[in-house]
């Protein structure tokens, strides 16, 4: 979060005053930074050179129409999986033939949009999804560039409730079912079998399952001859919401991803979410009550898990930090918690923290992956503001969802 910081005592983004923003913007809210988002991008971009891959940005990590479009002018394809999350990727400017459409469930309805727009790829994840598309696009006329997303079976050593790569998972084919199944695909008269795609899970902070994939998948093209136009590794790199999280040198995984490019003869796909748009957010909420506890004190602001689930979900852990500095911390463990009516609500715990008072401000940290995109009205709360920074200036590119008008929809 290299564009988060504070000057003197008082939290910046980028050369814009955080407590300036709040006088003028209800809480809670989102807060980017337009310059981290640029750097994220640029710097996968730069690490992945010699690969020169189309960089598909995981759209279901944050749905922002402005961020999108930012995206979009760097050079973003899009990775989606709604045919909710493929036209709000087009409306942004990422352009049909950049476009990658997985997902295990797609209806039909989903398929012949995606069709129509002439998206890049399908992913394929089941037999039945197979034969569904072929029967579609003939009844269109049409012959469908697919890939099939393979289920490898590796463990990429991350919450169990973002793995996707192992046996156990709903997604893919097993590698068994895979070659079964590729060897009636001439069946198949309206597909292009073009590609191969992996996504072995999300927040991976080690290089070693991804050197595991790349064997598996080298092992099987070369078994099967498969001539391919793509091969889709999927994302799930890391950020560091811990001072102890080591991230992926991606540089040294660039080199293995060459080799492996240089011998299978295709282009690279890579699907980055959380890598790209993670650090770049903090969610600033005030603190409504402060409550004694038995053993702590409760730390009550006014942003809900509705606003972000993350901690509810994954047991996610995010740095809340105070948006004025103060020297002096309290003896006492702090626990900062939400207003919604779940123990659940609640995000992490100090042992030690600063003294806070009510209708102070405060941050939770790294929030812009999986942040707004996972908010919900429950409890009847309206969706919250999104805000993005540009060096001393702010933007809302996303108003707060009208109380009323959510009450009478």
């Amino acid at each position: 979060m290299q564009n988060f910081k504070y000057i003197g005592k008082k939290l910046f983004v980028e050369k814009s005053s955080v407590k300036n923003i709040a006088k003028k913007n209800q809480t809670p809210f989102y807060l980017y930074s337009g310059n981290q988002i640029k750097e994220n991008y640029i710097n996968f971009a730069t690490n992945f050179k010699a690969v020169s891959p189309l960089i598909c940005f995981a759209t279901k990590a944050n749905t922002n129409l402005k961020i999108l479009n930012m995206l979009a002018k760097l050079g973003s394809g899009a990775d989606v999986v709604s045919g909710g999350e493929l036209l709000k990727a087009i409306k942004a400017g990422i352009k049909p033939n950049k476009i990658v459409f997985s997902g295990v469930g797609k209806t039909e309805q989903e398929l012949k949009m995606a069709i129509s727009k002439k998206i890049l790829l399908i992913n394929i994840e089941s037999e039945s999804e197979a034969i569904l598309i072929d029967k579609i696009a003939k009844k269109m006329s049409k012959k469908v560039s697919v890939g099939f997303r393979l289920n490898p079976n590796v463990d990429a050593k991350t919450h169990k409730k973002i793995s996707t790569g192992k046996a156990e998972n709903k997604f893919g084919l097993s590698i068994k079912n895979f070659m079964n199944f590729y060897k009636k695909t001439d069946q198949f008269k309206n597909l292009s079998v073009d590609a191969l795609s992996v996504h072995i899970g999300s927040q991976i902070l080690s290089d070693v399952p991804y050197k595991k994939t790349l064997k598996i998948l080298d092992k099987l093209i070369t078994k099967l001859k498969i001539k391919l136009k793509y091969v889709d590794l999927g994302g799930g790199f890391g950020i560091s919401y811990k001072k102890e999280d080591r991230l992926i040198n991606l540089k040294s995984y660039a080199k293995l991803v060459a080799e492996f490019k240089k011998k299978i003869n295709c282009k690279i796909i890579f699907e980055p979410g959380r890598s790209l748009i993670g650090n770049t957010g903090i969610l600033i909420s005030k603190i409504q009550y402060i409550k004694k506890g038995q053993n702590k004190k409760f730390v009550i602001i006014d942003a809900g898990m509705n606003d972000f689930m993350r901690t509810a979900l994954y047991d996610a852990v995010h740095d809340i930090i105070p948006i004025s500095k103060k020297n002096k911390k309290e003896n006492i463990a702090v626990e900062f918690v939400g207003p919604i009516c779940e123990t659940s609500c609640k995000f992490v715990k100090y042992n030690k923290y600063q003294k806070v008072s009510e209708d102070e401000l405060v941050a939770i940290t790294n929030v812009g992956a999986y942040g707004s995109s996972l908010s919900s009205n429950y409890n009847t709360k309206p969706l919250i503001a999104e805000i993005i920074v540009n060096k001393n200036k702010f933007k809302i590119i996303k108003k707060k969802q009208d109380l009323y008008k959510l009450i009478n929809s």
